[in-house]
C-alpha cells in the first residue's frame, strides 16, 4: 500500500510540473509571436517626395510634395499566426501560420492595436496612407517603380495574375528598396486616414493624417485578386471601416513612431 502511495504522489508531481512546464511553453511562444509583431520593423528616415500620379486616376492627382517625420514600418504583412496569439481568433479565408490575415476590417484592427499596446506598452498604429506611399517607394531611398521595389509586378507581388487568387506566405517575393514586402500584391493594407477623393488638392504638406472625417477609409497596394493596374503603388482605394472584404484580401502592417 506503501508503494502504492509513492507512485500515485510521484504521478501527481509528475503531472504537475509538466503542466506548469506546457504553460510557460505556450506563455512564451504567446510571447515571442508579440515579439515578433512589433520586432520585424524597418527604420524608414524622413523626409520630402512627391505623393501622387501625374497620369493616374482622378483621385491620384494633384501630385504634391509631403514631408515625413522618421518613422517604423512592418517588414512584413501581420500573419495569422500574430493575429491569433493577440486576439484568440483567425478570422481568415486561405488558412496558415505565415499568411497574412485577412477579412479583418479597419474597426477589427483597432480592437488589434487596443490589445496589443496594452499588453506590451507600445504605441503601435496603422500607417497613414502617406506613410504608406513614402514606404512603399523606398522612402529616401526613393524610385520611380510602378510597384513597390520593381516594374516587373511578377518580382515583388501575389496578383490575380500569379497568386491563384489566393494569399501567399509573407516575405517569398523581391523586397522592395527599404527591405519591405508584400506591399504590392497579397493583401490591401489599411490605412489610417479616412479617404477623401478630392483630399490631394488640400492636403497638409508636413505629415498629413487625411481628412478628418469621412465614410470610407484608405486601403492600399491591391491584393492577390486585384489586376496589375490597380496593384500601382499610387493606386487608391477606400472601404467602409466595418467592411472585412469577400474574398480574403484586406490585411494591414503595423506603423511605429522613432
Amino acid at each position: 500500500m506503501k508503494n502504492i502511495f509513492i507512485s500515485i504522489s510521484i504521478f501527481i508531481v509528475v503531472i504537475t510540473n509538466w503542466h506548469c512546464s506546457t504553460q510557460k511553453l505556450k506563455e512564451t511562444e504567446i510571447h515571442n509571436s508579440e515579439r515578433r509583431v512589433i520586432e520585424d520593423m524597418i527604420f524608414v528616415e524622413g523626409g520630402t517626395f512627391e505623393m501622387g500620379s501625374k497620369d493616374g486616376e482622378s483621385d491620384e492627382k494633384p501630385v504634391h510634395n509631403v514631408e515625413l517625420d522618421d518613422f517604423y514600418i512592418s517588414k512584413y504583412e501581420v500573419t495569422q499566426n500574430e493575429w491569433q496569439e493577440v486576439m484568440g481568433n483567425n478570422p481568415s479565408l486561405f488558412l496558415g501560420d505565415y499568411l497574412p490575415v485577412e477579412k479583418v476590417s479597419w474597426n477589427d484592427i483597432q480592437e488589434f492595436l487596443q490589445i496589443l499596446n496594452a499588453k506590451i506598452g507600445g504605441n503601435y498604429r496603422l500607417p497613414t496612407e502617406a506613410e504608406w506611399e513614402y514606404a512603399a517607394r523606398g522612402g529616401n531611398k526613393y524610385s520611380d517603380y510602378k510597384y513597390s521595389g520593381s516594374n516587373n509586378i511578377d518580382e515583388v507581388a501575389w496578383y490575380d495574375g500569379n497568386s491563384g487568387n489566393k494569399t501567399h506566405r509573407v516575405g517569398i517575393k523581391k523586397a522592395n528598396g527599404l527591405g519591405i514586402y508584400d506591399m504590392t500584391g497579397n493583401v490591401w493594407e489599411w490605412c489610417s486616414d479616412w479617404y477623401g477623393e478630392n483630399y490631394y488638392s488640400e492636403s497638409s504638406s508636413s505629415n498629413p493624417q487625411g481628412p478628418s472625417n469621412g465614410t470610407y477609409r484608405v486601403l492600399r497596394g491591391g491584393s492577390c485578386v486585384t489586376g496589375n493596374v490597380v496593384c500601382r503603388i499610387v493606386e487608391r482605394n477606400g472601404r467602409y471601416p466595418v467592411n472585412r472584404g469577400h474574398d480574403g484580401n484586406y490585411g494591414f502592417r503595423l506603423v511605429r513612431d522613432k
